[in-house]
C-alpha cells in the first residue's frame, strides 16, 4: 500500500516545497494602491505606515506615522505654494474608485482663517479637483507627483540649509513665506 502512495506523497511534497520557495507577493504600498486608481502618490504625505482597502466597496483607511510630523503632534501639517496649509490626521478614511475619492475624513485645508475638510477629490485628465463641499479648486497633476513631508511640505531643503547658513555666516537669514 505504501509504494502506491509514495509517488502521490512525493508529488505533494514537491508542490509544497515549490510553494514555500516561491516569492510571496508583497502587498503594494499605499502610494502604489493610489496609482491603481489613477491617483498620483503626492496626494498623501510621506509617512504612511499602514493602510487597509476593501476592494469590493472601495473603503480605505491610511495611517500616518505620528512621529513624522516632527512636532510630536498627532497631525501632519505643512504649507504649499505659500498660500495653502494642509493638515492630515494620523488616520485618514474614505472611499476610492478610479479617478474618484469620496467620503474623505482626516484631511483639511486652511482657507483664510478657517480649516475646512476636504471631502472629495476627482481626477479629470491631468487635473485634480479638491472639494470642501461648498467650493472646490483645481490643480495640475504635476503638483502631486512627489509626496510632501510633514512639517515642511516641499520646502524641506530650505529648512535643512538654515543651520548651514548660520554656521557659515553667523547670521540666520529667514525667508518669510505667504501672501507678503
Amino acid at each position: 500500500m505504501l509504494p502506491r502512495r509514495l509517488p502521490l506523497l512525493l508529488a505533494l511534497a514537491l508542490v509544497a516545497a515549490a510553494a514555500a520557495a516561491a516569492p510571496a507577493t508583497a502587498k503594494p504600498t499605499a502610494y502604489e494602491a493610489l496609482a491603481d486608481f489613477d491617483f498620483p502618490p503626492g496626494i498623501l504625505p510621506k509617512g504612511v505606515v499602514a493602510y487597509t482597502l476593501d476592494n469590493s466597496t472601495g473603503a480605505f483607511t491610511a495611517t500616518l506615522d505620528a512621529s513624522a510630523s516632527g512636532t510630536g503632534s498627532s497631525v501632519c501639517e505643512f504649507s504649499i505654494q505659500g498660500s495653502y496649509s494642509l493638515r492630515y490626521q494620523t488616520k485618514i478614511t474614505g472611499k476610492i474608485a478610479p479617478d474618484h475619492l469620496t467620503d474623505l475624513q482626516g484631511v483639511s485645508v486652511k482657507v483664510l482663517f478657517f480649516w475646512l475638510n476636504i471631502v472629495e477629490v476627482t481626477r479629470t485628465g491631468d487635473s485634480l479637483e479638491f472639494s470642501v463641499g461648498i467650493a472646490s479648486a483645481d490643480f495640475g497633476i504635476e503638483n502631486f507627483l512627489e509626496c510632501p513631508t510633514c512639517g515642511c511640505g516641499f520646502d524641506c531643503n530650505d529648512l535643512l540649509a538654515l543651520p548651514r547658513q548660520i554656521a557659515s555666516t553667523g547670521i540666520a537669514k529667514l525667508r518669510l513665506r505667504g501672501a507678503f
